[in-house]
């Protein structure tokens, strides 16, 4: 499978295009010859993660706001949809903030993409926390709903006013379901980036969570590759795909695989304190319609992954901001 996707001359909104996922997305397009517009806030994004180039057009905008929307989708071929507050632990202080973007916002997104009469294509970035902890394994499309979190309920939510929108009005709508996505220019204080900066800042002891959870990780390239090919296979419209790996492991041998990447003998440590509530116990993807839809497939292993992260982060010290008060600085 070649990874290597044709979008010349397509026009492409990519919101949230600035942030850790929409970032490799637009780096994808361009390379493709997509002219692509980014519409981003920048309350988690980074400017300097977006490439430089002719084909590339960025607003600062909040997809809530229905002027700027009308404005941006105008003229657009695709939207792909990744804007969101993401981070779980911050949605229990912060629930209206997070039905307020993710649901409604989405909501703007997809009412003002259909009323544009030139967008012939939404995909929506959902999340493999709309499952809950897996009730089987692997989890295919459908795995039982049952978030826990507000943040995967918010994300649910959305999913279905995509789909009701997308009945209503015979507007084409693809749903993505990333498992745990990671690698270079993360945005979010992520279990990856949180157990590197750990090391990197000196530490010989990590102190974590729930270490015998487990997720499915998937190199951010590949996700990226999984929502694009949506824009070429006819057949994903109307659909709902995981996009992931197929592998799971648990925290505690991804904690162990880092370390040895670091070259650094590290203990780790149990602490409650660091142990999310509610957390999702096990996530583990079943891909198959991605591998028969979108002819998709990982390509980059979690060590390899794992190895450019580290390097990443080691040249580049990253400050995870958001719009309000974090939980995560309250509980380090």
């Amino acid at each position: 499978m070649s990874n290597k996707l044709n979008f010349k001359e397509k026009r492409v909104l990519v919101t949230g295009g600035a942030g850790f996922i929409g970032s490799e997305v637009v780096s994808q397009l361009i390379k493709g010859g997509a002219r692509v517009t980014v519409l981003d806030n920048f309350s988690s994004g980074k400017r300097p993660y977006l490439p430089k180039n002719k084909n590339l057009k960025i607003v600062k905008g909040d997809i809530r706001d229905e002027k700027i929307v009308a404005k941006v989708v105008k003229d657009q071929e695709a939207v792909v949809n990744i804007a969101a507050l993401p981070f779980i632990p911050d949605s229990y202080f912060y629930p209206g903030d997070f039905f307020s973007v993710n649901t409604i916002g989405s909501v703007n997104m997809l009412w003002k993409s259909i009323k544009s009469n030139t967008t012939d294509l939404f995909i929506h970035i959902s999340t493999s926390e709309v499952y809950g902890s897996a009730q089987t394994v692997p989890m295919d499309e459908n795995h039982p709903t049952a978030p826990h979190s507000t943040y995967a309920v918010s994300k649910l939510a959305a999913d279905r006013a995509a789909f009701t929108l997308h009945k209503e009005n015979g507007f084409p709508v693809v749903v993505i379901r990333p498992f745990n996505s990671f690698g270079p220019r993360f945005t979010e204080p992520y279990i990856i980036p949180e157990i590197m900066n750990q090391i990197l800042r000196g530490n010989n002891e990590l102190t974590l969570g729930n270490v015998h959870s487990s997720r499915d990780f998937t190199y951010v390239e590949d996700t990226a590759n999984g929502i694009l090919r949506c824009l070429q296979e006819k057949k994903a419209v109307g659909e709902i795909i995981n996009i992931g790996s197929g592998k799971e492991i648990s925290i505690y041998d991804l904690a162990r695989k880092i370390a040895k990447i670091s070259k650094k003998k590290i203990k780790i440590k149990y602490d409650e304190s660091r142990e999310r509530p509610y957390d999702v116990n096990r996530l583990l993807a079943d891909n198959s319609k991605a591998r028969k839809i979108l002819k998709w497939k990982p390509t980059i292993s979690v060590e390899k992954g794992l190895s450019l992260t580290y390097k990443w982060a080691q040249k580049n010290k990253v400050i995870f901001s958001a719009p309000f008060s974090r939980w995560y600085y309250k509980n380090k």
